[in-house]
């Protein structure tokens, strides 16, 4: 299978081209084409010529102050990009048959003490927003016979990504609860978020959501305490949720709202986790 990925040189974009390379042809997109890949840009639609399958990883990070312009390129970047590349899929002559489209948790919005899995409704809110455009761009792509995939990704860990500004923290005993604590989270590790992606497009039978986490939500206080207990550091230093808020502003609502998200079709699905548990994730991530 010949793969396009947008967002290659990414976080979670470099670890699915090291899954995907070792069973597939890729291709990889991005905004500067390098070493044999192919231009990505919000404003033009990609060349799909010879592809089977395309991942669609690309868009802003969402990390950062939330002015209004950084909300209208978090936007932006992945509504207007899956637009562009929904365009690409309808001409004639296009050989994708299968998009596998990014989006997150977030389209659940602040979930309370409720568990939510793909059947669920969307939630409100920003970035609750964004997913529910964004997914509805990629879904057009139906029209043209192309089976769609959505995969919902969770708090994503790993050697990069968040850990690599969390670890310091926690390694210096300056860690501690994000505002309660008690908010749920739906982790998952980078190379499960991967092979998720993958086994969307290597199974024909999967469509429609599929949430990108562990089976099991933890609340942010567990979270602390295992990682300060696996650097063999106290965590005693919780970030007040006022604080945090006139410090982040609307960016705060990423680490205080709910999230309890259960991953129903990787589990109905067959799918084999790598690191199954909070646990796991942990320890792969501090070897």
């Amino acid at each position: 299978m010949k793969i396009g990925i947008s967002g290659a040189s990414g976080f979670i974009g470099s670890e699915l081209c090291e899954q995907a390379s070792k069973r597939h042809e890729i291709v990889r997109f991005s905004r500067r084409a390098r070493g044999g890949g192919r231009l990505w840009s919000v404003s033009k639609k990609p060349d799909l010529e010879g592809l089977d399958t395309f991942i669609n990883l690309a868009g802003e990070s969402i990390m950062g102050l939330w002015t209004p312009a950084k909300r209208r390129r978090i936007a932006d970047s992945r509504v207007m990009g899956t637009r562009r590349l929904v365009e690409a899929l309808a001409e004639k002559g296009n050989t994708v048959k299968t998009l596998v489209n990014a989006s997150a948790i977030g389209f659940y919005g602040d979930t309370g003490e409720n568990e939510v899995d793909e059947a669920s409704p969307a939630g409100s809110g920003f970035l609750a927003e964004v997913c529910q455009r964004w997914e509805a761009e990629a879904l057009k792509a139906e029209e043209y016979g192309v089976r769609v995939v959505r995969v919902r990704v969770g708090f994503v860990l790993g050697k990069g990504g968040a850990m690599k500004l969390i670890k310091p923290v926690f390694s210096l005993g300056l860690g501690g609860n994000l505002g309660s604590g008690r908010q749920w989270m739906s982790g998952v590790h980078v190379e499960d978020v991967a092979g998720a992606f993958l086994w969307a497009a290597e199974n024909d039978g999967v469509a429609g959501p599929v949430n990108a986490v562990i089976p099991e939500p933890f609340r942010n206080h567990e979270f602390t305490r295992r990682l300060a207990h696996a650097l063999h550091r106290p965590a005693f230093l919780p970030a007040p949720a006022f604080a945090m808020r006139l410090v982040l502003g609307r960016l705060s609502s990423l680490l205080l709202d709910s999230s309890r998200v259960l991953p129903r079709a990787l589990k109905e699905g067959g799918y084999r986790y790598r690191h199954p548990s909070l646990t796991n994730v942990l320890i792969r991530c501090l070897e």
